[in-house]
């Protein structure tokens, strides 16, 4: 009897199996990750707000904004200066990578568990391969007639 009382069901089964602990191992790895964010960016940091390097000690990184809110004022003045929009462009450009930059993950998760989780992950996503292996039914019939000439 096949997995599942039908022809195929084989390949179904494995499949299923193999999502399944893909998909669990998966969800319990992003689950003990932590996401917090750096005191300092990646411009921040060269501003001297992290290093020491640049302007010196400065509490408010408010003046990443400076670029942006100037093309802003520029553009309600006068739409059509084509620089105003790269200075804004700019602006948002330094605002997104200020703020991806500050992104930090944070693995919670010991040893053991981490292997667990990974085992499990490696495992599922070799059922899913193997499930894609797996000959159905006619094409074990084309195989078996080809041995046999």
């Amino acid at each position: 009897m096949k997995p599942g009382g039908t022809e195929g069901g084989e390949k179904a089964f494995i499949a299923g199996l193999g999502l399944l602990l893909f998909g669990l191992g998966l969800y319990l790895f992003l689950d003990s990750v932590k996401v917090t964010s750096a005191p300092y960016g990646w411009i921040s940091d060269r501003m001297g707000g992290g290093g020491g390097r640049g302007m010196g000690e400065t509490t408010s990184m408010g003046i990443i904004f400076v670029p942006f809110l100037a093309g802003i004022v520029i553009l309600f003045f006068d739409a059509e200066k084509k620089w105003a929009w790269w200075l804004t462009g700019l602006g948002l450009a330094v605002i997104a990578i200020e703020i991806l930059s500050r992104i930090r993950f944070i693995l919670e998760m010991k040893t053991t568990h981490l292997l667990l989780v990974l085992g499990m992950i490696a495992a599922g996503a070799g059922l899913i391969l193997r499930s894609y292996v797996i000959a159905s039914p006619d094409d074990q019939k084309k195989i078996h007639k080809s041995k046999q000439k």
